[in-house]
Order: C-alpha cells, then structure tokens, then sequence
C-alpha cells in the first residue's frame, strides 16, 4: 500500500512539473521575467537581486520549460518504471487545448498504429522493428508543422498534436491523417531490404474531446486508431462518442469468448460438397458456428474478428479440428463414408513450428488417415505471406498425406508459381464469381478461364456458394469437379448430417445427369 501511495504521488509530481513548465513556456509569462528582477532589486537589494537572477533559470531547468516543444517525446524510448512520455505529452495537450480556446481556434490528436507491427516483429526481430520505428519517427515529424508536437507511445504507436489553428475540421483532420500516411509509405531500406509500411490513423477533434482535457482527447483518438487498425491496412478513422461503448462491448464479448470456448458453445455446422460428375458426396466442410446460451445461432462473421483480435485463433482451431475428426469417426460407425472433411486453418494457427507434429498425433488419435482431412488455407495468406514457417508447414502437411484447398480464389491476387509451392491440391473459386453465372456472360468467361488453368495444371476445383440450379448446372458443364452452397445445403449440425447424407442418397438416382461440357 505504502508503494502504490509513493508512486502515485511521485505520478503527480511529474505531472505537476509538466504542467507547471508548459506555463512557464507561455509567452506571457516570459514577459514578466525582467520585472520580477527589478522588483527583487528594489525589494531586496543587489543581493536578493543576485538570487533571483541565478534562482529563476534553476526553476525553469527542473520544471522542464526550455524542452523543445515541437519534440516532446521525439525519438524517446518510455523509461522503464517512470512515467514513459504519455504524462509530458498530455500536459502538452492540456496547454494547447487552453490556447485553442482562448484564440478561437481549435486543435486536434491523432495516434498513428502500424499495420504490419506483429509481422514486423516475427520475420525482422526487436532490433529491426526498433530501427523501423525510427525512421517512421523522422517522417512523421518531418511531415509536421513548427509548434506541433510528436511522442511515442506504449506499444509501439505514435501521437501526434496540431498547434492550435483556424478552420480544422473534421476534413482537415483526414487531410493530415493521409498527410501522415503519405509519409510513412516509401519503402524503408534495412540490411539490404525493402520494406513497405502502412498505418492506420485515428484522431479527435479537440471540441470533441470526452471530458475537455488532454488526457481524454489522447484516450479518444487511441480508441479511433483501434477502430481503424481493425478496419485497415491503411484505414482513417474520426473518435465518435459510442466508440467507448463498443470497446466495451467487444472487451465484454471477448470474455464471453473464452468461456464459449471452454464450455464448447462454439463448434462447426457442416456443409456438403458434391461431386458433380456424379452427383455423390465427395466431403463436408466445418464451419464455425457459436450457440450461445441467450443470443442464440451467432454466425461467424460476428465473432471472428473478435476471436483473431483476442489471440484465441489457435484454440478455435484445436476445436475445430477436434470436431471434426469426431464427426468423421461418428460418420464411419454409422456406415456413411464420407469421404473427408475440410477444416480452415488461419495464418496464426499456420505459424506454430509444431503444427505438422500436432496434426500427425491428432489423426492417429482417432484413427484418420491424412487423405480424408482438407486444409483450407485463405488465398491472401498463400498470396501475401512469405514466412518460412508457414511454407515449411503447408508442405509438411501435404507430405503427411493432407489435402491442401485454397479458399476464396480469385480474390488474393496468389500466382500461378504459388501455387505450385504451396502443394495446392484443390482450389476453391469464390462465391463472388459464381453468383449469376447462369445469366452473366463475363461471370461465365472468368470461371471458364479459372476451370481451364486448373485442369492444365492438374489441379481440382470446388465452386463455393452455389444458389440456384442453374449455376449447379452450368458448374457441371463448364467441368468444375465440386460445388457447394445453399442450392446444395446450409450449413447444418453434426447431428443433422446423418439424415441429410441418407435422403441425399436416397434422391440421387432421380437427380438429372449432366455430362456435356461447355467451354
């Protein structure tokens, strides 16, 4: 108790000094100076004249008022245990909001959150990441005006504060916020690399400042920077007032979500794949799905995000893949054959050095032979990433016997040599190039194109979100080997499956046979 007293008053202190020094920087103040030596002259005499002369400096020294204003906490790492440069940057902003006031002007913060940080830090390390950091500093202050202020932040952001000014509004604000991102966008040279930086930007004005102060303008724009790091690379975001409530919200569903997870609220629906050939059923995909005890059915574009947010990717994917090991098993005794089951794996989940190891004890724990499992891997990952970890991982899974389907083609921009690197087995094409295939002749002509490359490739292919008949049909021309979406089935629960694979079977010999292709 006696500790937390101690620092919570050495905390005041510091902020007092702070406070105190942007006083003395007034211009005001400063004018005063050569009267309160006179008047300790006339007071005093020459000695108490002396004293004020040699005093006056000494006080200005400890209260910080001949620091630069324009680099407050510029270049500055956080001291370890003191007060970092977030009590010295508020004491700033507490100074120009009074200033902004009285001159009918008005000011603004904005804290800047780098996109890539994680990625940074995993291929490059803490010294390069600490490099970068420093050049992105230089930029940013550069890009500022004189009187404005630059400070770093705890975990690795930046702030930034604009000299009070006229006309800054809400427009003006996104003009810096790009301003700022236009600086940090030439690539950074680093031991012979190139690296390519982006931010997001969130800012508040400082009429809209929660509680009029520089500690809630500050805490404002932090909390629309985490808006737009959610929502980037590259996005600009403006603090509203229920941004709180929403981070609130997502703290309180963040909780909510680990304990889905312990109790097993969250686990997959299946959705099934036919082959179009034939028409049987060639697998089932597991997708998340969250049945929460008083919300109900909640889809995964609900929680996702929050999920990735919170680090508890990894564990969702144990569980997934627990599932549906399970429901292959539970399909076996039952005398269904299915004949594999795809299950999504994540970047995050692609990291871990172990994962081959941990995949292999899995399926040996339930008897699974590796062909009969499906990792689905998003085209951005296959697209963007080139971590070793993650390729040396793709293709320990692909020499276990695993089949590797990229998910979403179409949209990640992934090339034909990636393709190959990554063992692709099968690609899936994404639903935005199969809805209204059947009436769009520009829709027909990319998907024939994408069908064509694979088959000379040797690749399969699964259509996704199939709706109608008429684009199950033309799939089958055109010769994709696989489909699947609504036309097909919803997603449904393990305990569903059963009955739908046996009425599937039972309505297949009446199902049409399409076997001419179209190309």
């Amino acid at each position: 108790m006696r500790f937390s007293e101690g620092r919570g008053r050495l905390e005041r202190l510091g902020y007092g000094l702070c406070r105190l020094g942007a006083w003395l920087r007034r211009a005001e103040f400063l004018v005063f100076v050569p009267a309160l030596t006179l008047a300790s002259f006339w007071l005093g005499g020459e000695p108490v004249m002396i004293l004020t002369a040699l005093g006056l400096p000494m006080v200005f020294a400890m209260a910080g008022a001949f620091r630069e204003t324009a680099a407050v906490g510029y270049g500055t790492a956080p001291a370890q245990g003191g007060f970092g440069m977030r009590l010295p940057f508020v004491a700033q902003l507490d100074e120009l909001l009074a200033r902004a006031g009285q001159g009918g002007r008005a000011t603004g913060c904005l804290v800047i959150q780098f996109d890539d940080a994680a990625r940074i830090l995993t291929r490059h390390g803490r010294a390069a990441e600490a490099e970068i950091l420093n050049r992105c500093c230089e930029r940013i202050y550069g890009a500022m005006r004189e009187g404005d202020l630059v400070a770093r932040l705890e975990g690795g952001g930046l702030a930034v504060a604009l000299a009070p000014m006229l006309r800054l509004d809400l427009e003006a604000l996104v003009q810096v916020a790009a301003r700022l991102q236009a600086a940090l966008s030439p690539p950074i040279s680093l031991d012979g690399m190139r690296l390519h930086v982006t931010a997001s930007v969130g800012f508040c004005h400082g009429a809209r400042a929660p509680h009029g102060t520089g500690a809630s303008m500050l805490d404002a724009a932090q909390l629309a920077a985490d808006e737009a790091l959610r929502h980037g690379p590259g996005a600009i975001r403006a603090f509203a007032p229920d941004m709180a409530r929403r981070h609130a919200d997502r703290d309180s569903l963040r909780l909510d979500l680990e304990r889905a997870l312990d109790d097993h609220q969250i686990r997959p629906h299946f959705q099934p794949q036919i082959d179009t050939d034939t028409g049987a059923i060639s697998g089932f995909e597991a997708l998340a799905r969250w049945h929460h005890p008083e919300r109900g059915l909640i889809p995964p574009s609900d929680f996702l995000a929050v999920i990735d947010e919170a680090g508890l990717s990894g564990r969702l994917g144990e569980s997934m893949l627990f599932h549906a090991l399970s429901a292959l098993v539970q399909w076996d005794r039952a005398g269904l054959a299915v004949p594999r089951v795809s299950v999504n794996f994540c970047s995050a989940e692609l990291r871990n050095p172990k994962l081959a190891d941990n995949l292999k004890w899995e399926l040996d724990r339930f008897g699974i032979t590796p062909d009969r499992l499906s990792v689905e891997i998003l085209e951005t990952v296959v697209a963007e990433e080139e971590n070793d970890i993650i390729l040396r991982n793709i293709r320990a899974l692909a020499a276990l016997g695993c089949g590797i389907d990229m998910d979403d083609f179409g949209t990640g921009s992934a090339s034909i040599a990636n393709i190959r690197r990554y063992s692709i087995r099968r690609i899936k094409i994404d639903r935005s190039f199969i809805a209204r295939l059947d009436t769009d002749p520009e829709q027909r002509k990319l998907v024939s194109a994408i069908l064509s490359m694979a088959e000379r490739l040797g690749i399969s292919t699964l259509a996704e979100g199939v709706e109608t008949a008429g684009e199950y049909a033309l799939l089958s021309q055109l010769g994709c080997g696989n489909v699947q979406g609504y036309h097909i089935a919803r997603p449904m629960p393990l305990e569903e499956t059963e009955d739908w694979v046996i009425h599937h079977r039972a309505s297949q010999s009446r199902a049409p046979k399409i076997s001419q292709r179209a190309r």
